[in-house]
């Protein structure tokens, strides 16, 4: 399995749009990128979404290679299909990390979500998320509210299915 991404950082976006990674964060796509090598730049793609999107997603090349070929599994023309073709193919795009560790966001892509001068990263596994600390703060009240009420003290690890009895 592949390296996965932990924590969250904010950071600041200069004017040209150009985002810092996270020396924690660029560790993660360098491994995760099987034609990364040092001196090379380690490349992603980012997913932008459709119109409802307020975040973008910064998958992993392995993390990607995984997903198309999970796409390619399903059924040619199924609505499932076509949807995750769309999404992670054509409203998405491949970017690198420069070498001095940034990420640059065109113009399109900061307006899309309502990036200015701070972006929030939050891992999520094999992708980082980007958005702004707002929309970040919103969303983290939006998942609590999704899970089911834990008795007080209750371990959140209870959530986790029950593991598979061994053969």
């Amino acid at each position: 399995m592949a390296r996965r991404f932990r924590g969250s950082e904010e950071v600041k976006v200069d004017a040209k749009g150009r985002l810092s990674i996270p020396a924690k964060f660029r560790r993660v796509f360098e491994s995760c990128d099987p034609d990364w090598e040092t001196g090379k730049r380690p490349q992603m793609v980012i997913v932008y979404g459709f119109d409802d999107w307020t975040h973008l997603r910064l998958f992993t090349i392995e993390a990607i290679d995984e997903i198309d070929e999970s796409i390619s599994r399903m059924p040619r023309g199924s609505a499932e299909r076509t949807y995750l073709e769309t999404l992670m193919n054509g409203l998405s795009e491949e970017a690198e990390i420069d070498g001095d560790g940034r990420l640059v966001l065109p113009h399109r892509l900061r307006e899309k979500i309502g990036l200015d001068d701070r972006a929030f990263f939050m891992a999520s596994g094999d992708y980082l998320k980007v958005s702004t600390p707002e929309t970040h703060e919103a969303e983290l009240q939006s998942i609590a509210a999704m899970v089911p009420e834990l008795a007080p003290g209750a371990d959140p690890l209870s959530l986790l299915p029950a593991p598979e009895a061994a053969a």
